[in-house]
């Protein structure tokens, strides 16, 4: 089995400090994340000035200032970009950021070529946009929550019609082609993995629908994992448990900071020990084959049991229910063999306890 990826979703847990970025990178790194996550985002380009906070936002930052103003705050420009891959570099951790506008991804692949772009699950249907990102020939990790299989599907063949660089119109139509075609199942499988997930901070532990993922697998056959939005750390390990490829985990330095995410996000300790726990669910998991481990070979004659008399047994008599039994260890004749034996003449006198020999 290969290593799943792990995302340390640093997100927007910065609250706009490089400081508190740069402690945030430390952190994963520790860790031994494979990836932190930060999020790339031009605020007047992708928040009307009307909308609305969610229900969580509100709950967490309250509701004196509209999701713009809260959003604006939290931005990260090109030079803290330089600065926090840099830092990544020197941690040896690898910088990754999702795009939420087109200036942002540009940012991301033109001037910092990220080796992959992960989007979130409210861009799953914004079309013109996951054309952009297919059209930038980088691997994605596609977050599905809120999504129908339909529109997931729909997803995909935007982004099949965009790694293929197709020159006809986009439309639907024409995104369903491109995804049923075998050149364009051949790109999403060189270049995509979905990962469940549910869009709810945090999300209570009966609605995560873990089987969802043997869902995805089954429907897209693409590589899956999991974004993880639940308290503590004992749903991603299952997801690993069940497959996951890849594990996305919102992390902060400290639960009781103001901002939106860190009241549903992992502290430093929790962080570790969840990826502590996935690589020894990993190294459980083995290769399926039902054998015996090379740990167990030396017990096995300890715990198992051979034929032995079960009384004095005399050479010549006949061996019988009464007289023969199985005790351990199992150094002599299995008791698979115990009816073979029983009606046969003892070859020796047995005291009792003493192993049957051939």
């Amino acid at each position: 089995m290969s290593k799943c990826y792990i995302i340390a979703e640093a997100g927007v847990n910065h609250n706009g400090s490089l400081k508190l970025a740069k402690q945030l990178i430390d952190i994963a790194s520790e860790a031994q994340a494979d990836a932190v996550k930060f999020q790339t985002f031009k605020a007047d380009l992708i928040i009307s000035k009307t909308a609305p906070k969610a229900e969580y936002q509100i709950t967490n930052t309250g509701d004196n200032e509209s999701q713009l103003e809260m959003v604006k705050k939290l931005e990260l420009d090109t030079n803290a970009h330089y600065e926090l891959i840099n830092y990544c570099q020197s941690k040896n951790i690898q910088f990754l950021s999702t795009p939420f506008d087109v200036d942002s991804l540009e940012l991301l692949t033109k001037t910092f070529d990220l080796p992959l772009i992960k989007i979130p699950s409210g861009e799953i249907t914004n079309a013109p946009f996951l054309l952009k990102i297919a059209q930038t020939q980088k691997p994605v990790i596609l977050s599905t929550g809120m999504s129908l299989l339909g529109e997931i599907e729909t997803a995909l063949g935007v982004l099949a019609f965009g790694y293929l660089n197709i020159q006809e119109k986009p439309s639907i139509s024409n995104f369903q082609s491109v995804y049923l075609s075998e050149e364009g199942q051949a790109k999403l499988q060189q270049n995509v993995t979905l990962l469940h997930c549910v869009t709810e901070y945090p999300t209570p532990f009966n609605q995560v629908n873990l089987k969802a993922m043997d869902t995805l697998k089954s429907a897209f056959n693409l590589p899956v994992g999991y974004s993880d939005h639940t308290l503590g750390i004992s749903i991603p390990i299952a997801a690993v448990a069940r497959g996951a490829t890849v594990i996305e985990k919102h992390f902060t330095i400290d639960r009781t900071l103001p901002g939106p995410d860190h009241q549903a996000s992992l502290e430093p300790s929790e962080l570790k020990e969840m990826i502590k726990s996935i690589r020894e669910v990993e190294s459980a998991l083995g290769d399926s084959l039902k054998k015996p481990a090379s740990v167990e070979l030396k017990n096995r004659k300890v715990a198992r049991k051979s034929l032995v008399a079960n009384q004095d047994i005399q050479q010549g008599e006949i061996l019988t229910e009464d007289n023969l039994t199985s005790k351990r260890p199992g150094y002599g004749i299995s008791p698979l063999f115990y009816w073979e034996y029983l009606g046969k003449i003892a070859n020796k006198h047995y005291g009792q306890d003493e192993r049957i020999k051939p």
